[in-house]
C-alpha cells in the first residue's frame, strides 16, 4: 500500500528553523529518488529539493544553503526529511514529499503547513 504522510510544519517567524518529517511507504519510494515540494496560495507547486538513494542532493536556488535534505530507507518506507534554517517569508506553503519523477507519481499526502512571518 502507498501512503505519504508529512508533518513537522508550523507558525514561526522569519529567521528560525523547522524540520519537516515524510514517512514514505511502499515499495517504488525506497528504490527511487525522493524530493521535496511545496505550493504556496495561487502559485503552482513546486520542487524544492531531491535525494537519491546514493544521497545525492540538489535544491532549487532560493533554498540553497538553508534547506538541507537527507533520508533514510527502512524496509517498505522511505523517511525523508527537510530542514529548514533561516526560513523566509518567501518559504510560506504547504510541503509535500513524493518521488522525484513525476511519470511515478500516484497519490498525494496531505502536506504539513508551514507559515513565515516577516
Amino acid at each position: 500500500q502507498v501512503q505519504l504522510v508529512e508533518s513537522g510544519g508550523g507558525l514561526l517567524q522569519a529567521g528560525g528553523s523547522l524540520r519537516l518529517s515524510c514517512a514514505a511507504s511502499g515499495s517504488i519510494f525506497s528504490s527511487n529518488a525522493m524530493a521535496w515540494y511545496r505550493q504556496a496560495p495561487g502559485k503552482q507547486r513546486e520542487l524544492v529539493a531531491t535525494c537519491t538513494n546514493s544521497r545525492v542532493t540538489s535544491y532549487v536556488s532560493s533554498v540553497k544553503g538553508r534547506f538541507t535534505i537527507s533520508r533514510n530507507n527502512a524496509k517498505n518506507t522511505v523517511f525523508l526529511y527537510l530542514q529548514m534554517n533561516n526560513l523566509k517569508p518567501e518559504d510560506t506553503a504547504v510541503y509535500y514529499c513524493n518521488t522525484e519523477s513525476r511519470l511515478l507519481w500516484g497519490s498525494w499526502g496531505q502536506g504539513t503547513q508551514v507559515t513565515v512571518s516577516s
